[in-house]
């Protein structure tokens, strides 16, 4: 059985030429919460050469915060900012003559669009015409799946290898001291409980179903080559590819 594993790549920590051997699908930023043509060309470049699937990381225009907090903005405003962002990074993309697998978007928008209805809406309305031969990653049991369901986009369920989850399947909150999984050992045993069983252990210790298609590690988590590593390795050795 084959397993992609995502990385959110192209944001600055500079260790995409480390992880790719590693993944098999990758998030590149594309100039909401970071990322300018230098870093997109070089991110495409590295993802070319090590056969990893490409899509795209848009974000809330807010390299401030790095797209990792709400902020207010209008529907027409949000609509630019995201065209502005698939376009450019389409545009770049072209330029290599590289396949547009997905998007994913980023931080604060990935989480916003998961729970909130009329943004989920927009956030679809805005880039449906993008996805016409490529996929949405989706976090499962979500708003925003439900409303790529609906208006025939090809979704992907996304979970997080790195992360621990609420009991509604959410991600607990960075603010948490425990949001973030950090020892290669649990994140396997995080990742396999959800290859092996569908299920996912949250933060309260419950056993909650979840469906899986693609795991994400964060480039930027602590030790995150050390963890990919271990997820390689092992998931391999239980006859699992990465792929």
């Amino acid at each position: 059985m084959k397993i992609d594993i995502n990385c959110d790549v192209g944001e600055g920590v500079l260790n995409e030429h480390l992880i790719m051997s590693y993944i098999s699908s990758c998030n590149i930023a594309c100039g909401g919460h970071f990322g300018d043509q230098h870093s997109i060309d070089k991110t495409i470049k590295l993802a070319i050469e090590n056969n990893v699937k490409i899509g795209a990381h848009p974000s809330f225009p807010d390299k401030v915060n790095f797209g990792r907090k709400l902020i207010k903005i209008s529907s027409e405003e949000l609509k630019i900012s995201i065209q502005n962002q698939l376009d450019f990074f389409l545009t770049r993309l072209s330029y290599f003559g590289a396949e547009f697998h997905h998007i994913k978007p980023h931080g604060a928008l990935y989480n916003a669009v998961a729970i909130d209805e009329k943004l989920a809406n927009i956030f679809i309305e805005i880039i449906k015409d993008y996805l016409k031969y490529s996929y949405l990653y989706v976090p499962y049991q979500s708003v925003i799946e439900r409303v790529a369901i609906a208006n025939n986009i090809k979704i992907k369920y996304e979970v997080f290898a790195d992360r621990n989850y609420t009991d509604n399947l959410t991600l607990l909150s960075r603010k948490e001291k425990n949001a973030l999984l950090v020892n290669e050992k649990k994140v396997f045993k995080h990742v396999f409980n959800m290859v092996k069983r569908n299920k996912v252990k949250t933060v309260s210790g419950l056993e909650k179903e979840i469906k899986v298609d693609t795991f994400c590690v964060h480039s930027d988590t602590e030790n995150a080559l050390e963890i990919l590593k271990f997820l390689y390795q092992n998931l391999k050795k239980e006859e699992y590819t990465i792929g």
